[in-house]
């Protein structure tokens, strides 16, 4: 295919049917590569996560309980933070590749989620502990998310692989 030839793209998974160019036939596969290498690295920094949070807890122990938890939960926070630019990165991706309707709206969830609802939840967590329980929860949830994407894009490339 020329690269202004336009062809028409048929997506089973979800009965779409899109105009590509070849050019954009590339982008998509590139971006699609990227959504799923972002998903990964979301995941792998989630374990991360709950294993500084961990150990901002025990680090608190440690240090009697009237220790200042901005520093035993700096790594944390930081991490969170960065955790919500990937969630961004993943939503750019999927937007860009479009992986489907469902996958775009989780990550934007995700988006949702990881910049904002997180955020929240700790801020009230400091005066009361329910949200602080919550932002745990929440946290789950994340990930819950992101392994659901992780697993439909690896099984979406399997089936891509196997139609060819």
């Amino acid at each position: 295919m020329a690269e202004n030839d336009v062809a028409v793209q048929q997506d089973a998974a979800y009965g779409t049917r899109t105009a590509v160019t070849a050019s954009g036939s590339a982008l998509r596969t590139w971006a699609t590569a990227g959504y799923r290498w972002l998903l990964l690295v979301f995941l792998l920094a989630g374990a991360v996560q709950i294993f500084l949070a961990g150990l901002g807890v025990f680090r608190l122990q440690d240090n009697g309980l009237e220790a200042a938890g901005d520093s035993a939960f700096a790594p944390h926070r930081t991490l969170g933070f960065a955790i919500a630019g990937i969630a961004l990165l993943i939503l750019v991706s999927a937007l860009t590749a479009w992986v489907g309707a469902r996958a775009i709206t989780l990550s934007a969830v995700l988006v949702l989620l990881t910049s904002f609802v997180q955020s929240l939840l700790a801020g009230l967590g400091e005066d009361t502990a329910v949200y602080g329980g919550l932002h745990a929860l929440d946290g789950l949830l994340i990930i819950g998310i992101a392994g659901y994407l992780y697993g439909s894009a690896i099984a979406s490339r399997r089936g891509a692989g196997k139609r060819r």
